[in-house]
């Protein structure tokens, strides 16, 4: 065996070697692409979903608050209606006139004197222009007389001489309480909630 031939089989080991270990390479090359391409794959599909997440959550948040607009406006608009109701209501008690205000104006009158005891002083204040009914009214009331306007719808407000005691009897104050009292069924009618 020759020289050249102890160099040619080296040789050719060193091909065989150097071409298994290029084998080894490119497999190893191949499983790495596979992977990365497995892994990108794998966070593409996250991805994906990521976003698939963002977009309903941000569609709920925007249908909620489109719902919730919508509800405010509903609201305000019952609030307008309430408002713009109550107005007439106000209208229509102030314009009153005759034997009924009278007789609501007897009956408030009537009332506030029962809160303060027999015999004492009373101060009656009432809308200025009805003065001359109230006073016609005090006619039948020892001790009480007329102690000049208050800014109110109609009724009377009376206090004593004698103490603090001050009651609110107008219509104003009976409307609001009215009012208070039963705005739930007002506004069940108004707009016919079941």
């Amino acid at each position: 065996m020759s020289l050249e031939t102890v160099v040619e089989d080296i040789r050719d080991e060193a091909r065989a070697r150097a071409e298994e270990i290029r084998d080894e390479g490119d497999e190893r090359a191949e499983e790495i692409i596979a992977e990365a391409e497995a892994d990108a794959e794998e966070i593409r599909e996250e991805r994906e979903a990521e976003v698939e997440r963002e977009i309903e959550q941000l569609r709920e948040q925007r249908l909620s608050s489109a719902k919730l607009e919508a509800k405010q406006a509903r609201l305000g608009a019952r609030r307008d209606v309430l408002e713009e109701v109550h107005t007439e209501v106000e209208q229509a008690v102030a314009d009153l006139e005759g034997d009924r205000r009278e007789e609501l104006t007897r009956a408030l009158l009537d009332a506030a004197v029962d809160e303060f005891d027999d015999g004492a002083t009373l101060l009656v204040h009432g809308r200025s222009e009805d003065q001359a009914l109230i006073e016609d009214i005090l006619t039948e009331y020892d001790g009480a007389t007329f102690a000049g306007s208050h800014d109110c719808l109609g009724g009377v407000v009376v206090e004593s001489e004698a103490s603090r005691v001050r009651v609110n009897n107008t219509f104003d104050s009976v409307l609001e309480s009215v009012w208070e009292d039963n705005l739930k069924a007002i506004s069940d009618r108004l707009f016919d909630d079941q």
